[in-house]
Formats: C-alpha cells, sequence, structure tokens
C-alpha cells in the first residue's frame, strides 16, 4: 500500500483504497507494560532545559559550600534574570531549574527558615530575591521553571536531628507555594558529611533512606504542584538519575525501571541503561555542564563546551530516550558569560537546522501493515508533526518494516524515530537500511526506542529509499515518527 501527503490532504476514499473505509471501528493498541503519567509526558516531550548553579560558591570559588559563609559575600551587582532567561531560551532550553539552596544551606529567596539567606546579605538591601527574579522571567519568556533544594544543609545547626526536617519541609513549602507553576523538584542525592552545623564544625552521617521520611516531602510536592515530577530523594521519584555528570544515557536506554533500595535506585551501568520491562515508568535524566564545574569559575572561561560537542551530547542523551539537563551557571556579575551564550546559540542552531526538514515527508511511504487498514493508524502520521498520532500495525504484526522512497536521490546523515509512548514502551530492536546497487544495505542497527533515538550516521549517505525494520517487538507496534534528515 503507498501513501502520498497529496492523497492524505484530498482524503479521498477511492484513493486511500477499501481498507481505509473501517475508520473509527478499529480499536487502538492495548497499553504494553508499565506506562508514564501525564506530568511524565509533559516532561519527557520539553528535552532540553537547564540548570543555573549560582550561590555563594560563585563567590568563593567552591563547588561545594561549607556553610559558613558570611551572607553579603553573595553580590552579583549586575543580576539580570531576563538577560539570563532569554539566552536560555535563545539556546533552545524549554525550562530552568534554579539552585535555590544548595549544600551549604544558603537560600536565594528571602525564607522565613534560616538567617543563612539573601535576607540577610547586603546585595539589593536584604530585599532580594534571585527565585523570585527568576521564576518571573521564566514565565515572562515562555520557559518552564524548576526548583533544586538541597536536602542536605551544612549551615544548618539542627542538621542530622528530627528538629531539622520541619525546617527542610518548610523551604520545600515556601517554594513550591509563592513562586509559580513548578515542573521539577530536584533533591539532591548527597547526604550528609562535614559542615559548619551552626558552628558546631562537625562531620554528620544520616541515613538517607529513613532520615528525611521522604513520603511526607513527597505528599507536599503532589498537594502543591501535581504537575511537577521529582527528581531524587525515593524509589517513587518520576525520574531517575542517568548514573553520571557526563550526560550520556546508556546506548540502551528503557524509559522503564526497577530501582533497588540503594540511594540512587541501582549501580552506573542500571542507571544508563534502564530496566527492560522495568516495574516503574521512571526515564533518565542526564545532567551535565557546560563547563568543567558546577558553578561558575574565571579559571574556566576557555573550558566551554563547542557548539558541536553539545549536540553530541544532545544526541546521547535525548537521542538515547532521556533528557538533557544542561547546567549554565552563572558569574559574579549576576549574567551568563559572553563564551557561554555563544555556544549555548550555537548548539540551538545545529540542533535547528539538523531537524528543519524531514525528508520522509516528501516520499512515498511504504508500510508492510496498518492497522486494520484504518487511516487514523496510518504511515502518513510518521511525517505529520504531531505527537498524537502515530502508525500502528494489527496485532499478530510485531515485526513490521516501512520503506520510504523518493523520485530523485537524497542524501541523508540522521535518523529520528519516536514511539507513542503512552501506549508504553514496546519496540526492542530495529534497523534502518538503504538501497544501495539494487539492494538493501543496514545502515544502523538500534535497541530501545521510547520518547526519542536519534541515530547519527558516520558519513553522508546518498539514496532513493529507506528502510525501517521492526525487528524484535512483543506486541504490535505504535511508531509516532519516523524522520530522515540530512546534517547541519
Amino acid at each position: 500500500m503507498i501513501v502520498t501527503r497529496r492523497d492524505f490532504l484530498a482524503g479521498s476514499a477511492m484513493t486511500l483504497g477499501a481498507n481505509f473505509l473501517h475508520a473509527g471501528k478499529v480499536s487502538a493498541p492495548a497499553p504494553y507494560g508499565a506506562l508514564p503519567s501525564q506530568r511524565q509526558l509533559a516532561w519527557q516531550r520539553m528535552e532540553t532545559y537547564s540548570f543555573l548553579h549560582f550561590t555563594v560558591n560563585t563567590f568563593t570559588n567552591k563547588e561545594w559550600g561549607y556553610g559558613d559563609e558570611n551572607p553579603n559575600v553573595f553580590n552579583p551587582i549586575e543580576f539580570d534574570a531576563d538577560a539570563i532567561v532569554a539566552a536560555l531560551k535563545d539556546g533552545g532550553m524549554k525550562g530552568v531549574i534554579l539552585t535555590c539552596k544548595h549544600h551549604d544551606g544558603f537560600c536565594l529567596w528571602p525564607t522565613k527558615t534560616t538567617e543563612h539567606s539573601i535576607a540577610y546579605s547586603s546585595w539589593r538591601n536584604g530585599r532580594g530575591d534571585v527565585v523570585r527574579d527568576i521564576s518571573d522571567a521564566a514565565q515572562r519568556h515562555g520557559l518552564k521553571f524548576g526548583v533544586y533544594v538541597s536536602p542536605w544543609d551544612r549551615n544548618n545547626a539542627a542538621y542530622g536531628t528530627a528538629a531539622y526536617l520541619p525546617i527542610y519541609r518548610e523551604q520545600v513549602t515556601e517554594l513550591l507555594t509563592n513562586y509559580g507553576p513548578v515542573f521539577e523538584v530536584w533533591f539532591d542525592g548527597a547526604n550528609g558529611g562535614d559542615g559548619y552545623y551552626g558552628g558546631a564544625r562537625e562531620k554528620r552521617h544520616i541515613d538517607a533512606h529513613t532520615y528525611y521520611e521522604w513520603p511526607r516531602t513527597y505528599e507536599i510536592v503532589r498537594r502543591l504542584q501535581p504537575e511537577a515530577v521529582i527528581h531524587g530523594g525515593d524509589k517513587d521519584a518520576d525520574i531517575r538519575w542517568v548514573g553520571n555528570e557526563q550526560g550520556v544515557a546508556g546506548e540502551t536506554c528503557w524509559s522503564t525501571f526497577t530501582p533497588d533500595d540503594s540511594v540512587d535506585g541501582g549501580t552506573t551501568d542500571e542507571l544508563m541503561a534502564g530496566t527492560l520491562h522495568g516495574t516503574q515508568w521512571m526515564p533518565a535524566e542526564c545532567d551535565v555542564s557546560i563547563r568543567p564545574g558546577w558553578f561558575w569559575h574565571s579559571a574556566e572561561d576557555a573550558k566551554v563546551k563547542t557548539p558541536q560537542e553539545l549536540m553530541d551530547l544532545y544526541c546521547k542523551s535525548v537521542g538515547r530516550g532521556a533528557s538533557l539537563l544542561l547546567n549554565v551557571p552563572p558569574n559574579r556579575k549576576g549574567l551568563l558569560s559572553p563564551g557561554d551564550v555563544a555556544s549555548l546559540k550555537g548548539f540551538h542552531e545545529i540542533a535547528e537546522t539538523t531537524f528543519a526538514i524531514n525528508l520522509a515527508a516528501k516520499a512515498r511511504l511504504r508500510p508492510s501493515n496498518v492497522r486494520g487498514g484504518d487511516a487514523r493508524f496510518g504511515a502518513l502520521n510518521l511525517v505529520d508533526g504531531q505527537n498524537k498520532t502515530y502508525w500502528a500495525t494489527d496485532d499478530p504484526v510485531t515485526m513490521p518494516e516501512l520503506a520510504v522512497e523518493w523520485d530523485k536521490p537524497v542524501k541523508i546523515g540522521t535518523i529520528r524515530l519516536r514511539e507513542a509512548t503512552e501506549s508504553g514502551q514496546r519496540i526492542e530492536a530495529f534497523a534502518v537500511d538503504t538501497w544501495r546497487d539494487d539492494g538493501w544495505m543496514q545502515i544502523a542497527l538500534g535497541t530501545s526506542v521510547g520518547m526519542c533515538r536519534v541515530i547519527q550516521l558516520q558519513e553522508m549517505v546518498e539514496t532513493v529509499k529507506v528502510r525501517l525494520r521492526v525487528v524484535k517487538c512483543p506486541v504490535s507496534v505504535a511508531v509516532q515518527e519516523f524522520g530522515v534528515y540530512g546534517r547541519a
């Protein structure tokens, strides 16, 4: 069966074939395995968003503050939230997560819970509120806003005792009550150790599983920000850490996962790969900094990742079904450094150029099977740019093929696949072939697809046909996109 875009737009039952007359009578594929929540789907579709690591460490030249900082050290005299957020938007970021409180305990908002905050600094005469400024700027520029709030507090005298928990929960409550919609709440896994602790200057150890009583904190998040995904803390989190800070997911990376009782939920290899047929939908988040460190350091100004390096990270994170959380730290002026801004913008330009034109949208599509012969599940859904439509096959057809044909040769360098993950992660292996010298030649072989799978060919290939083969799938397929692209 061949379907062209002209046929689709004309809507002619004669052209589409008699099988398409069954529209409305064919049921959608049954869901398979663990399924995502609506908040998880919305979060995964963002793909790229940014961390802002910014606090007293920016001024003390540290990565982890000890908790004994004088609040007056925080003094970003040229702080401009709109300039920061606008640069992130120009770099293709869809959201921003601010380190509202790092391990040093310094709060970037005028909290009622501690004097270790900007309310006790001389910056803006103690009336500043970085959280407010960033959240408002994000709303103005159309980015989503998230909060990072470290459970470890190296300043608080009560840390390590039961008296600290109400303080921490009040900080979480303030952030989730006073700053508008929040798309993600980030609970760091670093817990306990050396600290100032109100002058005690000692080492305190806690059991991260039991001490924080995470279900009670999770309840606050679910009640105040039900659309927010939770990173870290407990095995009931919405998303998992990918297991490294290099921004790289496993070549195979399942969105399903079965966490164990360790702090991170699994070993590095397990976190990077996920769990085939896992008990929970818990996709990976790849966090990485545009610089060697998480906070700004002048010595790293010449070590900013290049646009091409960022694009490579995109393909190894988003392109493997995870998300990319890219840290871009403000400097002591309270601005993003020019080199960081330029690199971020350059990355976005490469990504936009690469995925600007889906060559498959101008080709003939030959699916080996369409579910019930129903146009609602036809191959044209693969190239319509919508996330609510998909190509599906009849239940017995678990290894279908799709041929894409052009009248004239095209040059391809990038392939992108997406599954309709509302129905679960279904494909376990696939292959892509191109037509050469009157025969098919395999150019790519992969495993997990999920929300997104990007394949960059080692060299450009000129061809008149491309074929997708699903080589392992326990149920019928539900594929949202098959994209064939050139390269920037």
